[in-house]
């Protein structure tokens, strides 16, 4: 069984790859932020970068939050250049996509020797 979105994050992914393939790892976040809107932007993608979501509590908008991408107004992407993944960064992808509603975010890290990517689902979309 396919997973949904999987053509649109095949894109993304190999677009993140050549960035990497490009640039290497050594280089702060928006650099490789820059370069993959760039990228994904030559591929005839919608990308946003640096959106910013309201978050609410009981109903009450209790602050903003900045996305570092969103493509195709469907998968979130958030950004690093690391060592290794942490548990929060998977915790702190979840709740963006609780946040906007959406089901699919991908982590990318640019930090090592070759581009790590892990996938992000939330099962239900949840109401903002």
């Amino acid at each position: 069984m396919p997973l949904e979105h999987e053509a649109l994050t095949g894109k993304i992914i190999g677009a993140a790859i050549e960035v990497h393939r490009k640039l290497g790892p050594g280089f702060i976040e928006s650099i490789y932020e820059n370069a993959l809107m760039i990228e994904l932007v030559n591929q005839g993608l919608k990308v946003k970068n640096q959106v910013e979501v309201p978050v609410h509590y009981n109903g009450n908008l209790v602050g903003l939050h900045r996305l570092d991408m969103i493509v195709e107004d469907t998968v979130i992407l958030e950004l690093k250049a690391i060592s290794n993944f942490e548990d929060i960064h998977f915790a702190v992808l979840k709740s963006y996509l609780r946040a906007t509603g959406k089901n699919h975010g991908l982590l990318l890290n640019f930090g090592k020797a070759t581009l790590d990517m892990k996938r992000v689902l939330v099962k239900e979309k949840k109401e903002r």
